[in-house]
């Protein structure tokens, strides 16, 4: 449980203090305004941002496994090294997005937008991303095993030493899309 209420979190935000490092798993913080909040290195393990404005957030090396950020924005936050495990992100928009090194086993990203976002070196093991905008993503050294993107916008998207073993590609828009010294072992979908 989180170690400050609601109206707790909302007051420091008011004040604009930082909650780095805080427990806040479990806080139900939806709809609400956290544009620039530091959360980075927090516990918001299973917390409840749905539709919430994180603009520009740092939410750098924060656990966020099983949180629900359904339809939240996220444009230009900080996510690098987060704990993304299970985290239900669909339909939210993180276009220009710093993604690096996270852990997004089973991440739910259907119907996002997550254009020129950078997943350089991040875990997307059966990630979940169909129907996803990722037009002029990075994937440098990104592990997609079994991640499905069916239907997903690849436009100028780049995939470099990235690992797709058993990924589904079906129906994706691939264009300008850049593929170097990739894994491609039971790949469904990819142009030959």
């Amino acid at each position: 449980m989180s170690q400050l209420s609601r109206a707790e979190v909302l007051s420091k935000i008011n004040e604009g203090k930082s909650l780095e490092g805080f427990d806040l798993s479990e806080i139900d913080l939806s709809y609400e305004d956290l544009r620039g909040v530091n959360f980075s290195g927090s516990n918001m393990q299973n917390a409840h941002l749905q539709n919430a404005n994180l603009q520009n957030a740092n939410l750098s090396h924060t656990n966020l496994e099983s949180a629900f950020l359904f339809g939240s924005n996220l444009s230009n936050a900080n996510l690098d090294h987060a704990i993304l495990k299970e985290t239900n992100l669909q339909d939210s928009n993180l276009d220009n997005c710093s993604i690096k090194n996270a852990d997004m086993y089973h991440i739910a990203l259907l119907g996002s937008s997550m254009e020129n976002c950078d997943l350089s070196h991040s875990e997307i093991i059966r990630g979940r991303l169909k129907r996803a905008n990722l037009k002029g993503a990075l994937f440098n050294n990104t592990n997609l095993e079994s991640a499905h993107l069916e239907r997903s916008d690849l436009t100028g998207a780049i995939f470099k030493n990235a690992n797709l073993t058993e990924a589904v590609f079906r129906n994706a828009i691939i264009y300008k899309t850049e593929f170097e010294n990739i894994i491609t072992e039971g790949t469904v979908g990819l142009p030959d």
